[in-house]
């Protein structure tokens, strides 16, 4: 009924919070790369506001996904009060449970999945310094 609302409300917080990230950064933090036998390279380590918005571009689309359905479904429409749920007293307990377990479990899922994206960035950064020869 409306558990897309717990992943869009998510998503707002952290549009919000990567654009703050990114206008603080100020200078991005460079690493060298070295590229089998064709010497080193420096490149540009990817700041948090950038992973951030990997968390964003996930949410936002599974959140309008899911508020696509829910139109299509008839459980959203455009006019007041927009979630058909809220129009009847009884159905605004059953819309609050499927926002506080299902939206709730979305929500932590998605992130849960951006974390092990990080961790495999992370990963692939810490591997490319490695590889670096020592420059002694």
């Amino acid at each position: 009924m409306a558990c897309f609302l717990v992943p869009a409300a998510e998503a707002v917080v952290t549009t919000i919070a990567a654009r703050v990230m990114k206008s603080k950064e100020v200078n991005p933090e460079t690493v060298k790369v070295h590229i089998d036998g064709d010497g080193i390279i420096e490149a540009e380590k990817l700041p948090f506001s950038r992973k951030l918005g990997w968390l964003n571009k996930l949410l936002w689309g599974g959140s309008g996904l899911l508020a696509f359905e829910h139109i299509w479904h008839g459980e959203v429409v455009p006019w007041f009060p927009f979630l058909t749920a809220v129009s009847n007293p009884a159905d605004v307990a059953e819309m609050l449970q499927e926002m506080s377990t299902v939206g709730v479990a979305m929500a932590v899922l998605v992130t849960a999945v951006w974390a092990g994206m990080l961790a495999v960035s992370s990963a692939i950064e810490k591997k490319a310094q490695k590889a670096l020869p020592d420059e002694s």
